[in-house]
């Protein structure tokens, strides 16, 4: 479970605890394992409409040699989609929450896609000028209504409808910020981050995650299985070694361990 953290005096001490545990981290020992939007990046107002900027592609590069290679990106998007975002970067990735993974051999592996029918029954309910918008990877597809919330009881009935017309496919309802996302079933991303842990260079390190969301909940209940520290942006987890107040300071983290 999750609360909010309001970034007052208590949610600065917060950021401010968490800026000094993770300046005792070693980039050499650690596997870094990173949510990207609302985390590394800060929310847009759509998926398609978020900012990277120059210095922390610069800053993921300096760790990702640091630790050996032992740097990933574990995100809901899919990775083709991390490519364009941290481009020229290439990182091993954990993409669509655990449905696609591509580690260092540059080969992605990904489940079996959702029927075409059904990702066009789900993705109708995006009408012109509604501000409602979509993403279709395939093996899941997402509804997003940053731009449109009063939309958000409309959409959650039409994904409801879509299940029920369906009733042979298995599916799971991923909640997150604004959006919902209907997907393949028993993928997420603690099974993506166990996958990533099996394999060198990440086996044998000491995992870091940092998150910020309800589907970066699993990610952080791996971590005690492997002696890792889970840090949270924006809410307290359990078990989360800290929280930061914002992309911002999770850059400046990252940043000052790069000593860039």
């Amino acid at each position: 479970m999750s609360e909010t953290i309001a970034i007052d005096e208590g949610g600065r001490a917060a950021n401010e605890l968490a800026l000094t545990q993770f300046a005792k981290l070693d980039p050499a020992t650690t596997a870094w394992l990173l949510d990207v939007d609302g985390t590394l990046i800060d929310i847009g107002p759509s998926p398609f409409e978020v900012d990277v900027p120059d210095i922390l592609k610069d800053t993921l590069l300096r760790l990702y040699e640091m630790s050996g290679g032992a740097l990933a990106l574990v995100s809901g998007r899919p990775v083709r989609d991390l490519d364009k975002l941290f481009a020229p970067l290439t990182l091993p990735s954990v993409g669509g929450h655990g449905a696609e993974l591509r580690l260092s051999d540059a080969v992605i592996t990904r489940i079996d896609d959702l029927p075409g029918d059904m990702r066009r029954h789900l993705i109708s309910a995006v009408t012109p000028g509604s501000g409602v918008e979509y993403e279709d990877k395939g093996y899941s597809v997402a509804l997003h209504y940053r731009k449109a919330p009063h939309h958000e009881e409309r959409l959650r009935a039409h994904v409801a409808a879509t299940r029920a017309a369906f009733p042979d496919i298995e599916t799971e309802l991923l909640p997150g910020k604004a959006m919902v996302e209907v997907k393949r079933p028993g993928i997420n991303k603690g099974d993506g981050v166990r996958s990533v842990m099996a394999q060198p260079p990440f086996a044998g390190r000491m995992p870091v995650f940092i998150g910020d969301d309800i589907t970066d909940e699993a990610a952080f209940s791996a971590m005690p299985e492997f002696g890792g520290k889970a840090f949270a942006v924006g809410f307290a987890f359990d078990g989360a070694s800290g929280v930061f107040s914002s992309p911002d300071q999770v850059r400046l983290a990252l940043r000052r361990l790069a000593r860039l």
